[in-house]
């Protein structure tokens, strides 16, 4: 027969688990320790069309840890035009954005491995709690101030020239 003491301990040690797992995926420890704003590598990413012609540039934080990822520009009040943030992952995927307590628009572009783009998306920001899902394929994410794609003539297919400090996740 088993003693009733080792049940309870091997299932509070189980419930801690699951705890410290929904924890970890629910994004908390980020949202309690966020990532130092300034502690953000800077890339200028170069958007050019299929004939090699610059269509614009911009200067870009790198998110290229779960943590960055997650807050991305959350805690951003604004972006000029010209700055974005660029989103690291470490294989080329499907991926979904939100805009998780942004205060702005955004233009949403995916980049294959390949570095051409692969879809764009247009992200309102969200009216309540509700997270709207913005999903596309690709190894880098860049997101810019909402019409940016627009305005530069940025289309599916052209190019986005990666720096190789923003080649690979570290985190």
């Amino acid at each position: 027969m088993v003693d009733s003491r080792i049940v309870w301990g091997f299932g509070a040690v189980l419930l801690l688990l699951l705890g410290g797992v929904y924890v970890a995926q629910s994004g908390l420890l980020y949202q309690l320790n966020p990532p130092d704003p300034d502690g953000y590598d800077r890339v200028t990413i170069t958007a050019s069309d299929e004939n090699g012609t610059e269509l614009a540039t911009v200067e870009a934080r790198v998110a290229d840890t779960q943590a960055k990822r997650y807050l991305g520009l959350s805690n951003t009040s604004e972006l000029e035009t010209g700055e974005g943030m660029l989103f690291v992952h470490d294989e080329v995927g499907s991926y979904g954005y939100v805009m998780r307590e942004m205060a702005f628009p955004l233009d949403i572009v995916f980049v294959g491995a390949d570095e051409r783009v692969t879809t764009i998306r247009h992200a309102s920001v969200p009216e309540g709690s509700y997270e709207k899902r913005y999903r596309g394929r690709g190894k880098w994410v860049l997101e810019v101030p909402r019409g940016w794609a627009n305005s530069t003539g940025v289309d599916v297919g052209d190019r986005i020239a990666i720096p190789g400090a923003a080649e690979d996740a570290s985190g």
